[in-house]
């Protein structure tokens, strides 16, 4: 939090302007992206042995992937009903309707809006198409996470099953995997120490390439949207954690803080999946049920990013006149969560997939090319907030599945 508010000071004293010698708020945000770089670069082989020794130690049944599986879709089916109550209810993208260019004039985007890379899209075959890797060592070498995710599930599972078969190789194999995971996890925590320097000089980065001004001017969709992302995180998910998985607000906000703090600054939910496995620790869910929802589920707990895309659509949608029936608005749901699951390991994933979003509610590419310029610039907060309640998803999956494994039948 120090770190927030020493880089916000100097992004918003400094803009892009130097302020030592030649060095300035641009530098800072270079030094802060190589310590997120380097947690990103440890998260990836930290997923794989924390799935591999989650199966080694830890018997991973269909009925715990199916508990999964369901609480990601009640939380994903309760934040739908909060985003599209708000924007059905209030409407407030009536405020901006005839007004699009003449705001689009006001606001300068720092920041070019980036194009959907390619092969992205909302196709769900195409997208479990697009998880099958040409090689065992591409998802690892291209970060792709469901990828890293699949194969770390059929090594895993042939492992265990070695395993339970008393082969003799698998005596010498689970520690070498054991060591390697905990050596990741130590080294992770060493880079961490650092994040509250590279806060700062991220913030102080986009804060003074962004400035303040333009929130004279957005303030309505940020506030809309902000609104429907801290209702699900702050009001549900506190509740579910407290009545269903036993944890109080003690345990979910003050053991879980570190790990959302850290989502929030660094923009990335993957980035934090160390820290939210020791928070999660510190909770007491087991390891299993953890590994599972930080490691294995890290594509399918995007609540932020699924509920921003359906807010952002239905917003921008009424903005330009557009009229949603209930089957659009369906149509939008579907492909949000699709946007969520799909393409959720790219960095900036809630923006870049918009414009595909829009197009499947039916928004001419004409229309599309207005809006999102527009929304860039208060994309840097609403970004952050997204990898936050991915973070606090993260936990409460986790701890509603351990309660469920706990209670229920063995798997």
């Amino acid at each position: 939090m120090i770190g927030v508010v020493i880089g916000a000071t100097l992004g918003v004293a400094f803009g892009t302007h130097p302020w030592i010698w030649r060095y300035g708020n641009e530098d800072l945000g270079a030094l802060g992206l190589l310590v997120i770089r380097l947690l990103k670069a440890l998260a990836t082989p930290l997923i794989l042995l924390a799935v591999l020794d989650s199966f080694l130690t830890t018997a991973l049944g269909p009925r715990t992937f199916g508990r999964f599986v369901a609480i990601c879709l009640t939380n994903i089916s309760v934040a739908m009903v909060i985003g599209l109550t708000i924007l059905n209810v209030f409407q407030p993208g009536l405020a901006w309707r005839g007004h699009i260019g003449e705001m689009t004039g006001q606001v300068m985007a720092p920041v070019r809006a980036s194009a959907p890379p390619p092969g992205a899209t909302l196709d769900p075959l195409k997208n479990v198409a697009g998880y099958v890797p040409e090689s065992v060592v591409e998802p690892l070498a291209k970060n792709s996470l469901v990828s890293l995710v699949l194969l770390a599930i059929l090594f895993g599972a042939a492992f265990r099953r070695l395993k339970d078969r008393g082969s003799p190789g698998m005596a010498t194999l689970e520690p070498v995997i054991t060591g390697l995971f905990e050596a990741t996890s130590t080294a992770l925590m060493w880079v961490a120490e650092a994040v509250p320097f590279a806060v700062m000089g991220i913030v102080a980065q986009v804060v003074g390439r962004a400035g303040l001004d333009v929130f004279r001017i957005l303030w309505l969709f940020l506030v809309v949207i902000l609104a429907g992302l801290l209702f699900h995180s702050l009001v549900y998910y506190p509740i579910a954690a407290w009545f269903v998985g036993g944890k109080g607000l003690r345990q979910y906000f003050g053991k879980g803080a570190d790990a959302v703090l850290t989502g929030l600054s660094t923009n990335s939910s993957l980035a934090t999946v160390p820290v939210t496995l020791r928070c999660l620790r510190d909770m007491r869910v087991s390891e299993s049920s953890a590994r599972v929802s930080a490691c294995i589920g890290t594509n399918l707990n995007n609540d932020g990013i699924v509920l921003y895309e359906a807010m952002a659509t239905v917003f921008l949608c009424q903005a330009l006149g557009y009229n949603l029936s209930f089957a659009h608005q369906m149509t939008i749901v579907l492909a949000s969560v699709m946007a969520g699951v799909g393409i959720a390991g790219v960095p900036e994933a809630g923006l870049i997939v918009l414009p595909l979003v829009l197009a499947a509610a039916g928004l001419s590419e004409a229309a599309v090319a207005a809006a999102i310029p527009l929304i860039v610039p208060v994309d840097w907060i609403i970004a952050r907030v997204r990898s936050g309640v991915n973070v606090l998803s993260d936990m409460l999956v986790a701890i509603l599945l351990d309660r469920f494994e706990r209670t229920g039948p063995a798997s």
